[in-house]
């Protein structure tokens, strides 16, 4: 599983925090991570607005298979992302969170919040969560006896998003302003993990070309 962070402006000063702990847990599985937003204050821009940009296109074009993303309260990285197709984002305060998440809904992403909560033993409670979100098989349900229901209406979920948003994926990014996808795929960490991972000719195309 490759697993890409992102953050933003406002929650830039925490990345080294956030990412020591999601490579110590990543690690023990062999899980590539690819820290692709912001790693400092100084770092290149991002808003979480930006963020759902950059999700969508690395898990559309199958760079990485789950995003771990968030903002001040985690709330508005949740929006961004989950108004994009192919992203099913979950929000995370806690490790009961993480697994739930990942036995019931089984989506891509988690969004935390990085200052709403964040106090003594932060940094146990976020390994914790990376802990729970990728030890151990996902989709299992829970209770283990509601798993067919929950599996069944998690598809459900997915059909009901890919019929709302009915457009090519690549014409959703056409609709959205060309400066905003832009400052999205600028990162140089961004490319990176992108161009080396993208299964995607289509969006790969494009994505250079935005570029050019």
């Amino acid at each position: 599983m490759k697993i890409a962070l992102m953050m933003e402006n406002s929650q830039a000063s925490k990345n080294a925090i956030i990412l020591k702990e999601l490579q110590a847990v990543a690690s023990e599985k062999d899980y590539p991570v690819y820290n692709v937003g912001m790693s400092d204050e100084q770092d290149h821009h991002l808003t979480y607005i930006h963020l759902g940009i950059m999700a969508s296109i690395l898990l559309n074009a199958k760079a990485v298979d789950f995003v771990v993303t968030g903002c001040g309260t985690g709330q508005g990285a949740l929006m961004s992302l989950n108004i994009h197709p192919g992203v099913i984002c979950g929000y995370c305060i806690d490790p009961a969170d993480a697994f739930l998440f990942s036995q019931i809904n089984n989506g891509n992403a988690l969004s935390l919040p990085y200052a709403k909560g964040f106090g003594w033993g932060a940094e146990l409670n976020v390994r914790y969560i990376f802990e729970k979100a990728f030890s151990g098989p996902r989709g299992e349900g829970y209770p283990v006896e509601r798993k067919e229901p929950q599996v069944r209406n998690a598809g459900i979920l997915g059909q009901v998003k890919a019929a709302v948003v009915k457009e090519h994926y690549l014409d959703t990014l056409r609709a959205i302003d060309p400066e905003l996808i832009k400052t999205a795929v600028s990162g140089e960490r961004f490319q990176a993990c992108f161009f080396e991972n993208c299964q995607n000719k289509e969006i790969e195309d494009f994505v250079r070309g935005v570029l050019a």
